[in-house]
């Protein structure tokens, strides 16, 4: 059996305050297909848009009527691929292409829509050209696959990260994990893991719900409009 780990990025979800000028970005510049738009469920006055990069991976666009318009590149958002953001925000994000060719064919694409284009750029393992978007998101589309590990992990860089040559094994071959039949219940709160974050106590209301609550109360599977 194959390891179990993500395969790919379904979904790749960003905020913002201006849904048309994003979809009008995504779909003319990048020419990629509008597939879904519609009230976001669970979310009160808050739309979901979907663009499709391939059939198993989409970028999504969340309108939420608190999403704020302020842009400070370095504080709020890195402006370009090397600057700095805060934690746990998107410094860029980089899109696949099969090959060179479709690489420039993009990056002349891109600039024919009036959007200026850094690159193409050889980074050994991908070759990547950079742009940016709506709302001051930092883009790349690169191609490049199959990194080779003994040639790109710096000792010396893995060393300022105080990672072990024990810890790096074991980072570059993961322990397999074997799922069983019965669903595990959550574990509990732990101040020093990563948690999503609810106002009014929510997290605590959620995470006490069995798997199957989640799914009976949360599901809304049906499209606003019916298949002919």
């Amino acid at each position: 059996m194959a390891a179990l780990h993500p395969k790919g990025v379904n979904h790749l979800a960003l905020t913002t305050t201006n849904m048309k000028a994003q979809l009008e970005f995504w779909c003319d510049v990048l020419g990629c297909s509008l597939r879904a738009l519609y009230w976001m469920h669970g979310v009160e006055g808050t739309y979901h848009g979907f663009v499709e990069l391939s059939s198993d991976s989409y970028v999504a666009f969340v309108q939420h009527p608190d999403n704020t318009e302020k842009f400070v590149p370095g504080l709020t958002h890195a402006g370009n691929p090397g600057g700095p953001a805060p934690g746990g925000t998107m410094q860029h994000v980089a899109f696949h292409v099969d090959d060179f060719n479709q690489l420039l064919a993009l990056r002349d694409r891109i600039r024919n829509r009036g959007v200026r284009v850094m690159g193409p750029i050889n980074h050994g393992f991908v070759q990547s050209i950079y742009f940016a978007g709506p709302e001051g998101l930092a883009l790349e589309i690169a191609t490049g696959s199959d990194i080779p590990a003994d040639q790109w992990i710096d000792p010396e860089v893995q060393a300022l990260c105080g990672i072990t040559d024990d810890e790096l094994e074991r980072l570059k071959e993961p322990v397999d994990y074997e799922s069983g039949d019965d669903w595990l219940s959550n574990p509990p709160h732990d101040s020093g893991r990563p948690e999503m974050w609810f106002p009014n106590g929510g997290a605590e209301i959620i995470y006490s719900m069995s798997d199957q609550t989640v799914w009976d109360r949360m599901s809304e599977p049906e499209p606003p409009v019916p298949p002919a």
